[in-house]
């Protein structure tokens, strides 16, 4: 049974596990993880609009990577599996990521919290209400007082030159490449690599967009495999990794990453 991976602050936890909200396309879906059973639920909110496909999810087996800085590749075989939903809604990912700068894992969560249920759209689910990242429509109007309200007013300027990049080029980012989608995020004011590779690879789940030299990745590291000499600094850090994985960079740091985003309220 593989365990589930809700780093993303979507998730929230219910009575038997954790549920989501997501768009794709013009559908709305409700996610569901039954803690117990490891069944995930997929099922569309609304009326699923014909052409609006799932979300898509990816298991990933540590069998790859046990190996791999060893004792780290074993602790992370032992903690088996790992399924990730890949989010199907682009602007929620690019919006996630840009709201999860220059924070903690924590602050960011609490905060994209407090913008959806302010701003984002209400779904009615069996879990209750639940609401979506607000729409690049929605950020794109708001007023300096909306954002500053919520404590976001660094992150203002941000995330309208963001709305309105992903309005203008929407239909032309969904068909890109994870790493072509980098390079054209990166040219969006403020956008910097580490969160343009967290959005691709919140997207995608293709964690080589990841910025895996991070502080996360090493925590999380060091944690599952305390006795091994880690380096402190992205500078340093960051080479080591990418060499050591090899083909398998991908799996290492999503299954490195899932030591702590597979529990919720433990982030670093």
């Amino acid at each position: 049974m593989p365990n589930l991976m809700q780093e993303h602050p979507g998730w929230i936890a219910t009575p038997t596990g954790f549920a989501r909200v997501m768009r794709s396309g013009a559908t709305t879906w409700h996610l569901t993880w039954e803690s117990a059973t490891g069944v995930l639920d997929v099922s569309p909110a609304r009326e699923a609009q014909l052409g609006d496909p799932p979300p898509f999810v990816d298991v990933v087996d540590p069998k790859a990577a046990a190996e791999l800085f060893s004792p780290l590749g074993v602790a992370l075989a032992a903690a088996g599996p790992v399924a990730r939903v890949r989010n199907c809604d682009l602007w929620d990912a690019i919006g996630t990521a840009i709201n999860r700068q220059v924070v903690t894992a924590g602050q960011a969560r609490a905060t994209h919290q407090l913008f959806c249920t302010t701003f984002g759209e209400q779904v009615l689910t069996p879990a209750g209400v639940m609401f979506l990242f607000p729409s690049a429509e929605r950020v794109a109007e708001l007023a300096d007082g909306d954002f500053d309200g919520l404590g976001m007013k660094f992150k203002r300027p941000i995330l309208r030159a963001a709305a309105d990049a992903y309005l203008a080029n929407k239909t032309t980012w969904v068909e890109l490449a994870p790493a072509e989608l980098v390079a054209a995020l990166r040219r969006v004011y403020r956008v910097g690599p580490w969160t343009a590779g967290a959005a691709a690879a919140d997207w995608s789940n293709d964690f080589t967009q990841y910025p895996y030299y991070d502080m996360a990745v090493r925590h999380w590291a060091r944690s599952a495999a305390p006795g091994l000499d880690w380096p402190d600094t992205d500078a340093t850090f960051g080479p080591l990794w990418r060499s050591e994985a090899g083909d398998h960079l991908s799996a290492l740091t999503l299954l490195t990453l899932a030591q702590g985003g597979a529990r919720v309220t433990s982030e670093p």
